[in-house]
């Protein structure tokens, strides 16, 4: 047995509903602006028939279970919520059409992507990466996954309060790029591998909080993704 300096981090799991098995995350992937209300109101429009999506990746350690109580982040005073569908692909895939975009889809969890507003926006505006705002250690929130192989979810309710008032109302079927589409695109750049976590978009509505609120999305048909902010880190 290989001898580690230190312990290595523990395997990043979540989660299977109505299994005793645990689902292994292998990367976290995530699509920008793919609601067109939420284009706008970032202030960058999109148009599909010129553009094609564009994603970022955020490191194992940001993710967090649903119903976790996390510090608000250092160095921000813009902390957002963003509520998203998440695919969970359960087998691998390289260069995948769009008609075969199901069979590598696992199922499904409802996902937070936390991002310091402010820290993204003066990257976006100056080039830079966006690491410092989306990043964010405990930032990645995700629900347990619901097994729904081969499935394609095309339509559903996508909701988050904040406080028991609604801050974001949409539907999946109004995604810029939907799931196939998604899967098809990622793939033409990644090998897909069971284990990856692909978080869909956010709608409209987004904003920032502050410690003590409390966050509780839903997506049709998946599931709930809950989450308290606690005091400054």
């Amino acid at each position: 047995m290989p001898q580690y300096l230190f312990n290595p981090p523990a395997v990043a799991a979540l989660p299977i509903q109505g299994k005793s098995e645990l689902f292994p995350v292998n990367r976290l992937f995530f699509v920008g602006r793919n609601y067109h209300a939420h284009a706008v109101e970032m202030g960058k429009p999109v148009d599909k028939s010129v553009e094609r999506p564009f994603y970022f990746t955020k490191s194992l350690t940001t993710l967090t279970p649903s119903g976790s109580t996390v510090p608000y982040p250092s160095e921000t005073s813009n902390y957002h919520f963003e509520m998203e569908l998440v695919v969970a692909i359960g087998r691998a895939g390289f260069r995948v059409a769009a008609a075969d975009a199901h069979e590598l889809i696992y199922g499904y969890a409802a996902g937070l992507d936390m991002t310091r507003r402010d820290l993204q926006l003066v990257a976006r505006d100056k080039g830079r990466p966006w690491d410092l705002g989306k990043d964010i250690e405990q930032g990645s929130v995700c629900s347990d996954i619901v097994p729904l192989p081969f499935t394609v979810i095309e339509r559903g309710a996508v909701e988050l309060t904040v406080n028991g008032a609604t801050k974001q109302k949409s539907d999946v079927d109004k995604l810029i790029w939907n799931v196939r589409e998604i899967i098809e695109d990622l793939s033409r750049f990644y090998h897909l591998q069971a284990g990856d976590l692909i978080y869909t978009g956010t709608p409209e509505g987004v904003g920032a909080v502050v410690p003590g609120d409390r966050l509780e999305g839903r997506v049709e048909g998946v599931g709930g993704v809950s989450l308290t902010i606690g005091a400054a880190a």
